[in-house]
């Protein structure tokens, strides 16, 4: 019923760590080297600008990293002007992990931003529960974040971070929206000390399961920990073993949960890029509609409290128009 075609990438890559200015910079140059292979959907890692606080995970807390930290966060109206031009200059959608920073104050949040090919952000969305030390780091997004958008393409795509993933209702808070491609932004787990192993099968099988409960296209992106990590940690905090270099699980997968492209692990940017067609949701939805056929709405309900919590709550969730 729906006869699109997007060219998309999953971006793995690590950014330049604990520096907001060069990783951004790095986001730009991503941008044109995707447009410059066609893609016209690209998806980032979680928090990719400044990177993710491995930190939390192999030192004591400490308020000075996490302030530290803080400083290197994105605040979403003043620091994304240049992306939102290399959107709208390239004619491509981009969805992209940050670390935010609450506009004039000091809160900070787990969040995936999406900007359309105009450079229009679309909205932003927080993640509803850091995990264990992230705690430490991030607030609790509210439910009113939680949404999908339409594209000026005429998709609708929407994302989580990492292990929000394990929140069955905030997927289906999504695939009730009528999602066809979702975006999934995590870390580099099986780098971190007791995920050795089983990370990537715990990342490969939320991905699959949200691709075929909510027949919808996933784009799995994901760091990996590179040197400009270890070493800002080893400098700044000391010597560790709980994180190493490498990791990360990229891919592109199917509503019927093939693998389209990848998956991608180890110390090597890449972009992992397949063709999307969204008239294969025709066939699927014959099989199973979560917003159809199989959703059986008179016997499960799903109430989401979809009000504001946070002060500028309003103002991140979009549209924000760009403006040269």
């Amino acid at each position: 019923m729906i006869d699109i075609k997007i060219k998309a990438a999953a971006v793995h890559a690590a950014p330049v760590y604990m520096d907001k200015k060069k990783t951004l910079e790095k986001v730009v140059k991503l941008i044109a080297r995707a447009a410059g292979e066609d893609t016209q959907l690209l998806a980032f890692p979680e928090v990719f600008v400044p990177g993710y606080p491995y930190f939390i995970n192999a030192y004591a807390p400490n308020a000075s990293t996490v302030a530290a930290y803080a400083a290197e966060s994105v605040v979403v109206a003043e620091d994304l002007h240049d992306v939102q031009a290399a959107c709208a200059r390239h004619k491509i959608t981009v969805v992209l992990g940050v670390s935010e920073r609450m506009q004039g104050g000091h809160t900070l949040f787990n969040s995936v931003v999406t900007i359309d090919a105009d450079g229009t952000i679309l909205g932003v969305h927080r993640k509803m529960q850091p995990t264990f030390a992230e705690r430490f780091i991030w607030g609790q997004g509210s439910g009113f974040t939680l949404k999908t958008y339409q594209t000026a393409a005429g998709y609708r795509v929407g994302g989580l971070a990492c292990w929000e993933h394990t929140m069955n209702n905030a997927r289906q808070a999504l695939i009730d929206q009528g999602q066809h491609v979702h975006v999934a932004c995590w870390p580099a787990l099986e780098t971190m000390a007791g995920f050795e192993g089983v990370a990537n099968v715990q990342i490969e099988a939320l991905m699959k399961s949200h691709a075929l409960s909510g027949q919808t296209f996933v784009l799995c992106a994901s760091n990996f920990v590179d040197d400009t990590c270890l070493e800002w940690m080893e400098e700044k905090l000391g010597p560790q073993d709980n994180v190493k270099a490498g990791g990360g699980w990229t891919a592109i997968i199917h509503p019927f949960c093939s693998v389209l492209a990848g998956p991608q692990t180890g110390c090597e940017d890449k972009l992992v890029t397949a063709e999307i067609q969204l008239k294969d949701l025709d066939l699927v939805k014959m099989w199973v509609d979560a917003t159809g056929h199989y959703s059986r709405p008179e016997v499960f309900k799903l109430q989401v409290d979809k009000s504001p919590r946070w002060r500028d709550d309003q103002d991140i969730v979009g549209p924000i128009p760009y403006s040269e």
